[in-house]
This record gives structure tokens, sequence and C-alpha cells, in this order.
């Protein structure tokens, strides 16, 4: 008969089993409540009650005893004692703390208290037009009422990390509403009025730069409200090759610090409350659901890519999706094989160019209400310089969010960065989920022995426990301060992102870095793309994302190789500015490394001239190159990229000087070019009123989809405030004692 082993660590609603038996072992995740049943079924098992008999009892004067009623007895209030501690103390803890972790999230939940599908059907539809080194998207939700009363969807979605958004647009049957940019506040009390007096209104906020939250208020009964979202984003291009990144779900955030005792009345969703770490908590964390937990019909979408290049493609590839494509010089109509698919994973395509028309620079000019932008892009020369000795760190997310594929891909590349490793260099390996611990007390050499039992202990890493990433930083940042002479000391932090104090973590790498560099590789089907990109900039590193296993060789190729040494450095960009006041983006580029380009946007400076970029090779040489501005291609959408780029310096000032940001100043940038910041959103409403003053409102906030690939510990249902989980616990408790009553009396006396 195998044996069960249960783990159990309060106050977790889930618990890990491990089966033991002659053949095989396993560990899986159980719910509680499925534990319980499974103890039942074992009770009512005729040989488990035998065996029962045969367990005995521990203190010595019972050993003495022949008493076969004692030693039943006994193992009966073993299980029960097991069951009290896997039910009925964790759900007591539920039902008594619930008011305070899920705060009036009932309406997801039936009659008998379990999940329900949601009453709103989501369909997505991306529209993506690629022109040079930008992509204009135009992304449509569906939001179909099911129901038979009125309803208000709340959804929260991720977009491309530096996206910028310029556009809201509602449909309701034939009438199309376009809606305005208005700085937040405003935005929300407009919404909020038209809500309540029954209104059509929509409005998109931003809750970070790579995540958004869409509310649409009064969906009549059976009807369909279109909300239209106009986004931007740069075009992804390093090592010869172009990318798109497209996401539609997201990995739930870890939320640390202590939860806040004041609360917001209004405006609040998701499975999280605010803490003293993540103020916003309650709006970054939508519930996550499996995908048959929805109806058969949402959660799904049609995507659509037209891309014009420029030059000859060679290929058009995508590690995430099958693709239909159709190929005509320089212009290539890409989209997913099927009418539509699952929005579980980010959506990514690749374009190259035939071999030897990849561009080496390229130039683009917009004119936009009387102003001029230009746009410049110029990759560093191919150049391998001296090998740098180093001493590399390699950081290893090990949290539950990592738990399944990601987890795999994560070892594979670590594995692989340790494979890199040359003689005199120096290693360590630091692993964090709650905690943060090293392999080694201090860095080693790259040697042998080392190695070897470094790659056994990567090979053992599991995922588990909570996203501490703080502690991790601070281990790998304040470890070795004085390394040998001439190592250049390198952090390699291999995760998927999944946390919702990006801000403090960005302020912790700038500020303890010192000579180190930081970079970044991204793990999983939707990882954190804003966190990867932005602590490698802060870090002066670069970074890179892993899709799949399969890719892990690939991705890692290009930044190990850039890790080896800047291939620019004391950059400098001279425009012919003529004593203008161009305020180019971004304004300090960093060092270049190979295969990645510089790209910046200046206002101000008409066609004309030649562009000088400058900076010094390794060794020492000084490099130049000149650009003809006068050649460059027309493109639309370099005003909102500048735009863009200006709002996140301002924002990056402040927190550099530790002030507040100019918020009245960035709103005027942002309404002048209306795209979105922080301070800023979109409202759409329609004057009429639609729903009848004696028709309720309920609200409704949709689900993402468990990433794929990710394990069932990260699902994120919504719960109910009550105290019905005690309740049944007891009356369960109560039913097993009267069921090892009755065992008691049937057995004869002896």
């Amino acid at each position: 008969m195998p044996q069960f082993i249960i783990f159990y660590r309060w106050p977790a609603r889930f618990c890990h089993v491990e089966a033991r038996s002659g053949c095989c072992n396993g560990i899986t995740h159980f719910h509680k409540k499925d534990v319980v049943m499974m103890l039942l079924s074992l009770l009512a098992n005729p040989a488990v009650r035998a065996d029962l008999n045969s367990i005995p009892s521990r203190p010595a004067k019972r050993l003495a005893t022949k008493h076969k009623r004692l030693r039943l007895a006994e193992g009966v209030s073993l299980w029960l004692a097991m069951l009290l501690m896997l039910f009925v103390h964790p759900l007591y803890a539920d039902a008594s703390q619930m008011e305070m972790e899920q705060p009036g999230q009932l309406y997801l939940m039936d009659g008998q208290n379990s999940w329900r599908q949601p009453a709103l059907i989501l369909k997505s539809d991306f529209k993506v037009q690629v022109s040079g080194l930008l992509a204009q998207t135009k992304l449509t939700r569906e939001f179909r009422n099911t129901s038979d009363r009125w309803q208000e969807g709340v959804f929260v979605f991720p977009l491309p990390e530096k996206a910028t958004v310029y556009g809201l647009t509602m449909t309701v049957g034939e009438r199309r509403v376009v809606g305005r940019i208005e700085p937040k506040a405003k935005a929300r009390q407009i919404y909020e009025t038209a809500k309540s007096a029954g209104q059509h209104a929509a409005t998109v906020e931003q809750q970070r730069p790579n995540l958004f939250t869409s509310r649409v208020a009064n969906i009549p009964p059976g009807e369909t409200v279109r909300v239209e979202v106009d986004y931007q984003q740069a075009v992804s291009y390093r090592h010869g090759e172009f990318e798109l990144r497209l996401p539609t779900t997201l990995t739930p955030r870890y939320i640390p610090g202590e939860v806040v005792a004041e609360t917001p009345k209004q405006w609040q969703s998701g499975w999280a409350l605010p803490t003293s770490q993540v103020p916003d908590a309650h709006e970054i964390s939508p519930f996550t659901v499996r995908p048959e937990d929805v109806d058969g019909q949402s959660h799904r979408a049609r995507i659509h890519l037209d891309i014009e290049s420029g030059f000859p493609l060679a290929e058009v590839t995508s590690p995430s999706h099958s693709l239909q494509t159709e190929i005509d010089g320089s212009r290539v109509r890409v989209q997913p094989e099927g009418d539509e698919v699952l929005m579980d994973r980010d959506v990514i395509v690749r374009w190259r160019p035939v071999t030897g028309r990849e561009p080496a620079a390229a130039v683009f000019y917009q004119q936009w209400q009387g102003e001029d932008f230009l746009m410049a892009m110029v990759l560093p020369p191919e150049t391998v310089g001296p090998v740098l000795r180093r001493e590399l760190m390699f950081v290893i997310d090990t949290s539950g969010s990592m738990a399944g594929e990601s987890i795999i891909q994560a070892r594979s590349a670590l594995l692989r960065g340790l494979d890199t490793l040359r003689p005199g260099d120096y290693f360590n390996v630091i692993e964090f989920n709650s905690q943060a611990r090293s392999l080694f007390e201090r860095p080693v050499p790259a040697e042998g022995h080392y190695l070897a039992r470094a790659r056994h202990y990567v090979q053992g890493l599991q995922a588990n426990g909570g996203t501490e990433m703080a502690g991790a930083l601070s281990l790998a940042m304040t470890m070795d301060q004085a390394p040998a002479e001439g190592l250049v000391q390198q952090v390699v932090f291999i995760t998927d992102g999944a946390v919702g104090n990006e801000s403090a973590l960005f302020g912790q790498i700038r500020q303890s870095l010192n000579e180190r560099r930081l970079f970044t590789v991204g793990i999983g089907s939707a990882p954190n793309m804003h966190f990867l990109r932005e602590a490698a900039r802060w870090g002066r590193g670069e970074y890179t994302a892993i899709h799949n296993s399969g890719e892990v060789n690939r991705a890692l190729e290009g930044l190990f190789s850039a890790m080896e040494a800047p291939v620019l450095t004391g950059l400098a960009v001279n425009w012919p500015s003529q004593g203008q006041n161009l305020a180019p983006v971004p304004g300090k580029p960093g060092d270049l490394f190979r295969g990645s380009p510089l790209v910046q946007v200046v206002r101000g400076l008409p066609a004309g001239g030649e562009l000088e970029v400058s900076g010094q090779l390794p060794g020492g040489r000084r490099w130049n190159t000149r650009l003809n501005l006068g050649n460059a291609a027309t493109a639309t959408g370099l005003n909102r990229q500048w735009a863009r780029g200006r709002i996140d310096e301002l924002m990056d000032a402040a927190s550099l000087s530790g002030e507040s940001p100019d918020e009245q100043g960035i709103i005027d940038l942002s309404v002048r070019h209306e795209v979105m910041s922080p301070f800023t959103s979109f409202v759409a409403v329609e004057e009429k009123q639609a729903r009848p003053e004696t028709e309720l409102l309920e609200s409704e906030q949709l689900p993402t989809l468990l990433p794929a690939g990710s394990q069932a510990g990260m699902l994120r249902y919504p719960q109910t405030a009550t105290f019905w989980p005690l309740l049944s616990a007891l009356g369960l408790v109560g039913l097993m004692f009267a069921l090892a009553i009755a065992l008691l009396s049937r057995r004869p006396a002896l």
C-alpha cells in the first residue's frame, strides 16, 4: 500500500502531498479540501482501519497494554489531529481575516460559494502596423454581457514595456465616442459620475509603464461594448534581428511589505491589498484563472501584423506561435495560425533582413503641428576587444512564480552561464525566494571542483516561496567589495520579474551598484519586461528574454557576448543644432554593447545637415561616424515617442534627486501630445442616459489567464468573506468524531 506524507505550511491554501510506493515517488500540489476528502476515503477503507489497529501508542504505559480499542481510538485521533491542523486552523484564519485580505470581492462567487464564470465575455483584436522602428497598434476589446443585468467590466491588462497610449474610442451599437485625456483624478471623477448617471462610459489608466486598467460602465444585458486603445511601441533591434512583443496576460506579482490599515473605499479590485512597499497593490493584482474557468469564447485574441521594413526580409519567425506569413520584398503580412489565439502568453514576432542588407544606420523625419522631429538609429562597429577577467555573480529566482517550465528555463540559463566562465574568472551563485542564500561564502575561482559543485547545486534548485528581490540584490552587491585586481564585477539576474515594488528596486540598484554592471535574463511566457529592461538600464547592462527551453542558447549567446565588454564607451552624439534647444531623448545615452544600437529622438530640427556619433572602442581607440539627415525617411509617431521619453526622463530625474516629480509639467506634456502618463488617463462618455434608474449595476473584474507553463500555485481566485469555511470544518470534524465512536462501538469487547 503506498505511503502518503503531507507537508503543510500555514497560511498557504495548498499543501504538498508526497506519495511513496515501491515503484515511484512523486510530489503533487493539492488543495487542502481535496486532502480532507482523501483522508475521509482512507478512513472508510477497511484495510486502512486494519492498519490503524496496528498503530502503536507512544506513551510507555500504553505500550504495555494489548487493548485494541484504545489503540484504534488513538489511531483515529491521529487522523483527526492531522485534519484539524490541515483544515480547521487555516480556515478559521481565513474566515477571521478574510475581511482584511479580500474586502468586498463577492461578485464572482455563486450561491454555493464556488467559482462561476464571469458574466462578461472578453475578446481582443490586435491590428499592428510596423513602419521602420515604430509599431502602431489598435487594440480592440469586446465586452459582451451574457447576463440579464447591467454590468461594469474591469480589466487589468499588460502592454509592451515603453508602450505609449495615445487614443481611446468606445463603440456602443453604431455609436462611437472618442475619448479625451484628462488628469487622472478628474478622469476618475468623470467616469464615476457617468456610471452613476447610467451613461455608457469607458476609461483607461496607467498603473505601471507596462500595466493598465480599463473600466467600462453600463454594459446592457445581452449587448457588446467595444473599447479601442491606440498605442505605439518601439521595435527592438539587436544582433541583426527585429522583434515585436505583444503581451496578452501577466504573471501575478509578488507584493512585499505590511498591509496598510487604511484602504481605499472605491476603485478597489484584485486579490492583494495596499502595502507599505506597494501602495497600489490592489490595482495591479487581477485574479488569475485557468482557460477552462472562463467561457469557451472568452479571452481569445485575433492578431494581424503588417510590417513595412524598408529592406528585403529573409525570414519571419516566432518562438511563441506558429505563423502564417505573406512576404513581398520589404513588406510582410503576419498572423498566428488559426483564427484566434488563447491569451495565456506573449505573442512574439521576429524578422531578419536578407544577409548583407542589415541596416547600419537609419534616419526618420516627421513634422507635427509645426514642429520637426527626427529619429536616428546608429549601430556600433562589430569589434572584439580584449577578453575581460570577470567576477560573475549569478542570481536565480526560485520563488513560487517560477514553478513549472520557468524554473527549468532558469536552471538551463544559469548552467549555460557557468559554461562561459574562463580560467582566471571568479563566480558565485545566489538563489532567492523568501530569503537569499549564496552557494559560497565569497566568489571562488572558476575551477573544476567549484564548477562541478555549482552545477550539482543548480540542477537541484526548486521553486517555492515569495519573491524578496531586495535581499538578493543586497547580497549580490555587497559580497566581496574589493575584488581581485583587474576583475570586472558583473551580476546576471535570472527572473520572471513578478514583483510589484519595481520602483524601490530600481532605487536600490542605483544606490548599491557601484562599479558593477547588472544584466537581466527574463524567464517564462509572460515576464515583467518593464522590470527586466529598466533594471538592466539602471545597472548599465543589457537584458534578454527566454520564451521557452529551446531558446536558451540562442537568447544567451548575444547577452554573454555583450558581457565580455562594451563596444563603445564615452558616447557623444552631435546634432546640427545651430544653437537650438533640441532636448534629445534619451539625453545621455549609455555605453553601447555589441549588436545593440543607439536610438535617439530630437525635437525642433529639420531634416538637413549631418549627425555625428563618436566614442571610445575597446583598447582606447576613437571611433566616429556621420549620418546625412537629408536622407531621412518619412515617419509618424515621432512626436509621441519623444514625449513619452521626455516624461520618463522627468520621472527619472525626480527619483534620482529624491524629490516629487513635476506633476503639472508632465500633465501639460501629456495633454499636448495626447499620450498617457502616470498622472493622466483617457476617458470616454456618451452623453445620453442608457441604464434606467430602476436597474441596478453590477461590477465584475475580469480575470487574466494563468501564463502557459505556470503551475496551479499561481492561480488567484476570489474568496468570500463569510464564516462558511469554519462552520463546514466544525461540522466535518463533528461527523468524524461520530464515525470514530461508531467504529469503537462495533468492535467486540475483549
